[in-house]
């Protein structure tokens, strides 16, 4: 039968390759939409984390949700502690503290507010290989008073590198604080509502113009991205519940989070519309062929062939001929991401940003896998209706076609 299938599939060369174009453009199609949104995923996933948020985050219980109103009420203690610790797991890149604040810059003509971080200078920027300095240079441990500007910020100030600026903020005991920086730099990262508030100095710097000596964060980066969870869950069994509040990236990433929704909707309905096209394409080939080859359906079952034998050799040629476009397409697929990635594509800022990036194709193993699974099952169910069809067919009517 296999023999009699492969006769039958290239016997008409033109409508098989038309119906091969078919599968195999559905398949290609899936192929670099979904590398594509891919790599979208893993750059926005890898600039939030290597600019801002590290991969984890260890606050004291109810900081994220009472924090902002009263910050000196959720500082940790014995951070130090805990970093050491944490500087000892296999998984754990670094460590680091932040001290966060909310003030005045002041240019000497005018005040601007702000969001200030205090942070450990070569730490981060061990971090934040996603920062871009559009400015001057990174921070560094031994700039005591230096101070790092968000694009917006030095833009509202009309600030650049070597001028000073004065931060003003509240101590703990509601006093009125201020020490004079100097611009080191002026960073740009993937989110422009960041960029447009926020300052970073030395955390010892941020820690004498608060008047306080905590901290209200650790920030951990690991060695792999991959490996988020797993550490989520061993902090989770060593740290309390009920005294810190662990984090991942991607709970606090609300961007991200609804960036990736909107994107795998937008792929689900890609993913329906290419099965449709391929179903009705397949479909009009199957009921030509069909149309065409009555005669021939009408001698099988006159020899002695049933409907259900009918039925598998149809299905059973649009299987074969699913899985060779489906084979062919994912062949094509490839190489064109390999070449598309190779060369690059050149992307506008997204929503939220003002800073560009080059975007790739990305083989994504369970893309190509469904973009297979899309290809075969697309063209079988195509051949469903019309089998069932030809198998109804009565013998004496179908033998007419021959003559």
């Amino acid at each position: 039968m296999v023999r009699f299938v492969f006769h039958n599939i290239f016997r008409q060369i033109t409508r098989t390759f038309l119906t091969l174009a078919a599968i195999v453009l559905g398949v290609v199609s899936l192929i670099i939409v979904g590398g594509f949104v891919a790599d979208i995923f893993v750059q926005l996933q890898e600039n939030t984390i290597h600019s801002q948020l590290g991969h984890i985050q260890i606050y004291k219980q109810g900081y994220t949700t009472f924090g902002r109103k009263e910050p000196y009420h959720y500082v940790l203690e014995q951070p130090e502690a805990i970093a050491k610790e944490l500087a000892g797991w296999h998984e754990v890149s670094e460590v680091m503290m932040r001290l966060n604040f909310t003030g005045l810059a002041n240019n000497g003509r005018a005040d601007f507010p702000i969001f200030g971080e205090g942070v450990e200078p070569d730490k981060e920027a061990r971090l934040g290989t996603s920062l871009a300095i559009h400015a001057g240079r990174q921070l560094t441990d031994a700039d005591g008073f230096g101070i790092l500007l968000g694009q917006g910020v030095a833009k509202a100030l009309n600030l650049n590198p070597g001028d000073y600026v004065t931060l003003l903020a509240n101590t703990p005991e509601g006093a009125l604080n201020s020490i004079e920086f100097q611009v080191i730099g002026i960073f740009q990262t993937f989110s422009k509502e960041y960029d447009e508030r926020a300052v970073r100095i030395p955390l010892s710097a941020a820690q004498e113009l608060m008047a306080a000596t905590a901290v209200h964060s650790l920030v951990i980066l690991l060695s792999d991205t991959a490996d988020t969870d797993s550490a989520l869950h061993r902090l989770g069994r060593w740290l309390p519940a009920e005294t810190y509040e662990i984090k991942a990236w991607y709970e606090l990433a609300d961007f991200y989070r609804k960036t990736v929704d909107l994107y795998e909707r937008q792929f689900g309905v890609l993913k329906i519309i290419i099965l449709v096209m391929v179903l009705l394409s397949v479909g009009n080939s199957v009921n030509m062929a069909i149309y065409e080859r009555t005669g021939e359906f009408g001698t099988l079952m006159a020899l002695g062939r049933r409907s259900g034998d009918i039925i598998k050799i149809i299905l059973l040629e649009y299987a074969l001929l699913g899985l060779m476009g489906s084979v062919l397409g994912i062949i094509i697929g490839v190489v064109i991401a390999y070449i598309a990635s190779g060369v690059g594509i050149p992307m506008p800022p997204p929503p939220n940003a003002d800073m560009g990036y080059t975007a790739s194709v990305r083989i994504v193993p369970s893309v190509i896998l469904a973009a297979f699974l899309v290809g075969v099952l697309a063209t079988i169910m195509a051949a469903v209706l019309p089998s069932r069809r030809a198998a109804k067919l009565q013998i004496v009517e179908a033998l007419r076609s021959n003559i």
